[in-house]
């Protein structure tokens, strides 16, 4: 039974140079943090992930929302924790805020993810391992899947799941290979070009072979020149690809599709503002067949991201667990994109601590293709159990709980 709810505002300051970005030139990353204690002594760790100023009123509304789980058994919660969650989600004065988007729905994510952590450590697994040994019904039973029915109806999400149950086996061997990495910390946006070669560098030397550059830059020139570092010191066999961060316009971010054809780019990611879904489907068709969309960071919650499914918006699916409402809504979207052949490669705002759980889950149990976990390595010693990552793969954790326990 949860016997106490507090909440932490964990804010780490990584300088003036890590973390940064086109837009976001300065972050300070943070986590809303929602602790859950039970009975036994359990504590959940719920995090949602902003860059700092705001993170308190996070906090706030997760508390405001979490009120509802004291006295509640974790067991019985997760029974039919889709419903509660989209009781959450449209309690009826708070829902005004969003609804299912910013301040609101990451305090849900908060919450949530929090809710996930106490059960997986009630029963003493990993999350990873807690969402592959549950039945088909009762996983679904977690997710709320309203508003998608035009898209994707539960019977066919219990098909995704039940059509690739005889096939686990070809999948499974890939928790001792572990799921590849790929390293975002070589290229941030403050970084000069000979940081970037060094980075690239000693990328290369920690076994990475994929990696993503920061670009956004008032000079497209730079941009280019930038990239071809990257790809000098990476070799030609490396995957590369580039993040604009919704810096530019359409004419610009067309500019730049053209500019980079020749770079082999694996995608080109937020080139535009999140909310232009028509946006990026007409960049996804400007940039084939040289290289595909990435989108998912800023995009709030499973219904805009259906539209993006639907528009053929983008060719990677981004969706972080600690930006839209957890790892429930993280489902959703998961099976959604199943449903239509695109790829998850999450955005990692909980520096992947959450998603080697999650990517593991989707890729055994969904059978979505193994392809990149993103790595960022700058609050690996804030955290418990940080991530585990040799030779540029991630280890699969065997703590119980999802690895989101900080220090």
């Amino acid at each position: 039974m949860i016997q106490s709810i507090n909440l932490r505002d964990a804010r780490y300051d990584i300088g003036t140079q890590a973390g940064s970005d086109a837009i976001h030139r300065d972050p300070t990353y943070s986590y809303a943090t929602t602790l859950l204690k039970d009975d036994s002594g359990h504590t959940g760790t719920g995090l949602a992930f902003t860059l700092g100023e705001g993170n308190d009123l996070v906090c706030r509304g997760a508390e405001f929302l979490a009120r509802h789980l004291r006295g509640r058994d974790i067991e019985d919660l997760m029974a039919h924790f889709g419903t509660f969650q989209n009781q959450l989600a449209n309690e009826q004065q708070f829902r005004w805020l969003g609804p299912h988007k910013g301040l609101a729905h990451l305090a849900i994510a908060s919450v949530t993810n929090a809710c996930w952590d106490l059960w997986a450590k009630s029963r003493g697994v990993p999350l990873w391992k807690l969402l592959l040994d549950l039945p088909p019904e009762a996983l679904l039973n977690t997710i709320d899947l309203t508003y998608l029915e035009d898209e994707l109806t539960q019977e066919q999400a219990l098909a995704i799941l039940t059509d690739h149950q005889a096939t686990r086996c070809a999948r499974e061997p890939i928790l001792k290979t572990g799921y590849p990495g790929y390293d975002t910390s070589i290229g941030w946006f403050n970084y000069s070009d000979d940081e970037i070669k060094e980075n690239v560098r000693k990328s290369v030397d920690a076994g990475f072979t994929a990696m993503k550059l920061k670009v956004g830059s008032p000079d497209m020139d730079c941009d280019l020149r930038r990239t071809e570092i990257v790809r000098s010191g990476a070799g030609d066999a490396a995957t590369l690809m580039v993040d604009a961060n919704q810096q530019w316009s359409m004419p610009r971010a067309l500019e730049f599709g053209e500019r980079s054809r020749d770079c082999d780019l694996f995608w080109i990611e937020e080139p535009t503002h999140p909310d232009d879904i028509l946006g990026h489907a007409t960049l996804a068709k400007a940039y084939a067949p040289h290289t595909k969309v990435a989108a998912g960071e800023h995009v709030p919650n499973r219904i805009i991201f259906k539209n993006y499914f639907q528009a053929h918006a983008h060719g990677f699916c981004q969706v972080d667990a600690v930006r839209v409402a957890g790892i429930s809504e993280f489902l959703a979207v998961s099976l959604m994109a199943k449903n239509r052949n695109i790829p998850i490669v999450p955005h990692v705002g909980d520096m992947g601590q959450i998603h080697q759980h999650l990517v593991l889950f989707n890729h055994i149990a969904l059978g979505h293709e193994a392809l990149l976990l993103e790595h960022i390595p700058h609050l690996k010693k804030h955290f418990v159990h940080p991530c585990l990552v040799e030779n540029g793969v991630y280890q699969t954790p065997q703590e119980p709980g999802m690895s989101s326990d900080l220090l």
